[in-house]
């Protein structure tokens, strides 16, 4: 009997397995087609149709009509909702817009998820030239702000191989280069995103810590690299840190102030 047993809970395993692959597909595609999530997940499309159901019926899953496509479905959305409430983030929002109109840029949360950089909250710049990220959008960790100041601060491993993935001319693909980077922003407090992941935006970052000092989150100002030059950056630094230390106050959050700040377009 025990084989049969240990048999019933891997094919239980891999099913739960299989449906959070399906939901998680939806992170990168606003809709799909039983078929299109096959081929995405390598499954079989009775595999993939037999899931999808099954979400669907939960409310996980909602399908458009007309298209026939499945989309995420408002069990879902309540139950991200009440996941950032629980976290706090929906009570940030007021000092993220706060930040935004000080700066005139968009400002990001984003959380460390593997060796990607999943955006949590986004508050859109009222620029006419801007670049936005949508909620729930994942950046690689070595190429952005966020992601290096959430491994200076944080868990500097990865498991990424070299060369890691190059994007633009500015980006970091071996580990070294990597180190070197991360020793400098832990130096000035603040990491910055030089153009390495797409070619006119930069963005500065620092960490968010909670109060045993564990780094929980990171937080960006980016925007056009016309508008973030060196000689701006120690200003949007700080406010970034004042934004920090508000955040701490008042969410009982702790957050490490930087050492040398104004070094941060260096």
């Amino acid at each position: 009997m025990k084989p049969k047993l240990e048999d019933a809970t891997r094919r239980g395993t891999q099913a739960i397995e299989r449906a959070i692959a399906v939901l998680r597909a939806f992170e990168r595609s606003a809709t799909l087609s039983p078929t299109e999530m096959a081929q995405r997940l390598h499954l079989s499309v009775s595999t993939a149709h037999r899931i999808i159901r099954a979400l669907h019926s939960a409310g996980m899953l909602g399908q458009d009509p007309v298209t026939e496509r499945y989309h995420l479905g408002i069990t879902t959305a309540t139950l991200g909702r009440l996941a950032l409430e629980r976290l706090g983030a929906t009570t940030m929002l007021p000092e993220l817009e706060r930040l935004r109109d000080l700066t005139g840029e968009a400002v990001n949360l984003g959380v460390r998820i593997g060796d990607e950089v999943a955006v949590l909250l986004q508050v859109p710049s009222r620029q006419p030239l801007r670049y936005e990220q949508e909620p729930g959008q994942r950046n690689p960790i070595h190429v952005c702000a966020m992601g290096k100041a959430l491994l200076a601060f944080g868990d500097p491993r990865v498991g990424m191989e070299e060369p890691f993935a190059r994007y633009t001319d500015a980006t970091i693909t071996t580990r070294a280069g990597l180190d070197a980077e991360l020793d400098l922003i832990r130096a000035r407090g603040s990491a910055v995103n030089h153009e390495e992941r797409i070619v006119g935006v930069r963005a500065v970052a620092v960490p968010i810590r909670d109060g045993h000092g564990n780094v929980l989150a990171a937080l960006a100002i980016q925007g056009p690299a016309v508008r973030l030059g060196d000689d701006r950056l120690p200003e949007l630094t700080a406010e970034l840190i004042a934004t920090a230390q508000r955040l701490s106050v008042g969410h009982r959050l702790y957050i490490a102030p930087p050492a040398h700040a104004s070094a941060a377009g260096s």
